[in-house]
């Protein structure tokens, strides 16, 4: 077993335990794996250990691991969220190719994903405010 499936199958037990000490169910907590600055080969190792949710912090960096990973067969099924600062001209280039942003900080660029979505049909996924209450 990898290191990376290794630390996988950890970080699962622990999400487990403790989804159970406050009566949730695991399978509805997301691990967001952090991929940042980590190359496509570690990523796959993480997807053959049923890793799908997958974090960037650079928005370019993230584009091309997305568009590699849309042309390999293990890419099917990846979800990517944009983790980091996002800078209003990089706007456009998280809302085609993130399913989620984590990260707008400014009230005058939160339309701006919003309005570029509709190119890649599909819009950009919301929290449920009431499920986090």
């Amino acid at each position: 077993m990898s290191t990376i499936q290794q630390n996988l199958q950890d970080v699962r037990s622990r999400i487990a335990a403790a989804a159970q000490d406050c009566a949730r169910i695991p399978e509805e907590v997301t691990l967001l794996a952090v991929s940042k600055t980590k190359p496509a080969e570690a990523i796959a190792q993480a997807i053959a250990a049923g890793q799908h949710a997958f974090g960037e912090n650079y928005v370019q960096e993230g584009v091309d691991k997305i568009q590699y990973f849309a042309q390999r067969p293990e890419g099917a099924g990846l979800e990517w969220h944009f983790i980091g600062p996002l800078q209003s001209n990089k706007s456009r280039l998280v809302a085609e190719h993130f399913a989620w942003c984590h990260t707008v900080d400014r009230l005058r660029i939160a339309p701006a994903p919003e309005r570029s979505a509709p190119r890649r049909n599909a819009a950009i996924k919301r929290a449920d405010p009431d499920k986090y209450q």
